[in-house]
């Protein structure tokens, strides 16, 4: 068998899963790649070698936990946001690239302001990919990252360190923003936080709703829990004119919205499907 025959093979079968089918010859490409430890470029200039029977063990191992649904970004064990590579296990939330407006939007609010080292808390840091972002983004910014589990924070630190900014970024363990001090204040508070209704767990794809941490996903009935703690807990930490930027999910821009009376400033940005994807505003 050549690696074209196993890469052939690896994507009809990955094809029988319908949930899967859109991407199954990408998915049979990556596990190809990652199995052999080769770029793209060296897989595609050799599919007529032979592959041996080991390889083929290994490979067909990544293959069947791709068919059950595993997240091809879990079994890789890496995923790209923003341009940097991160590393990502079941303990975090897969960076999605919608969340990549967001990082934008506070890059671009916080490039207009006078001061020089604004002072940005990222709330539910996970993977650490939005902490990272923005620092990487701003070699002047001083990001503090905190979220509620220590295996997600143990993944942070990990992708803080890859990309040479563990000093740059202060990772805490805290419940919102439970275990910051009252007298701290920032120019700048993020989150993309649990924003799914638990009522909407059966329809989320397999791959989401068995494997994904639910914490990072699911928000109460109506997916806005996180949204009512949050807030408030924002504009006690904000310095006067501060930001505020939070991802939010489909149909909760007027929900957002009314929970954000009192602010300034508030403004809703769309992601590329023309869908309300963050919120912004200002304290008073």
């Amino acid at each position: 068998m050549t690696l074209r025959d196993a890469l052939t093979l690896a994507a009809s079968q990955l094809e029988q899963n319908a949930g899967l089918r859109a991407t199954a010859q990408r998915d049979a490409t990556l596990l190809l790649c990652h199995s052999l430890k080769v770029s793209h470029a060296i897989l595609l200039a050799n599919t007529d070698r032979i592959i041996s029977i080991d390889e083929q063990v290994a490979y067909r191992a990544l293959v069947r936990r791709r068919y059950g649904n595993e997240p091809v970004q879990y079994i890789l064990g890496e995923q790209e946001f923003y341009g940097l590579g991160l590393r990502v296990t079941p303990a975090v939330l897969i960076p999605r690239a919608e969340t990549e407006h967001l990082v934008e939007a506070v890059i671009d609010e916080l490039r207009s302001q006078p001061s020089g080292s604004p002072s940005i808390l990222d709330v539910g840091t996970g993977s650490g990919a939005i902490a990272i972002a923005l620092a990487h983004g701003m070699p002047n910014a001083l990001v503090t990252a905190v979220d509620i589990s220590p295996p997600a924070l143990e993944v942070a630190r990990v992708n803080a360190a890859r990309h040479h900014l563990a000093v740059r970024i202060r990772f805490l363990e805290s419940d919102l923003l439970a275990a910051l001090a009252p007298s701290q204040a920032f120019d700048a508070i993020v989150s993309n936080p649990p924003y799914v209704a638990t009522a909407h767990r059966d329809a989320l794809h397999p791959q989401v709703r068995d494997f994904e941490p639910h914490t990072a996903f699911f928000a109460g009935p109506d997916g806005l829990d996180v949204y009512r703690r949050l807030i408030p807990q924002a504009h006690a930490a904000l310095k006067p004119g501060g930001l505020l930027a939070l991802e939010i999910g489909y149909g909760q821009r007027d929900a957002v919205a009314a929970l954000l009376t009192g602010w300034t400033s508030v403004r809703f940005v769309d992601d590329l499907q023309h869908i309300p994807r963050v919120a912004l505003a200002r304290k008073p």
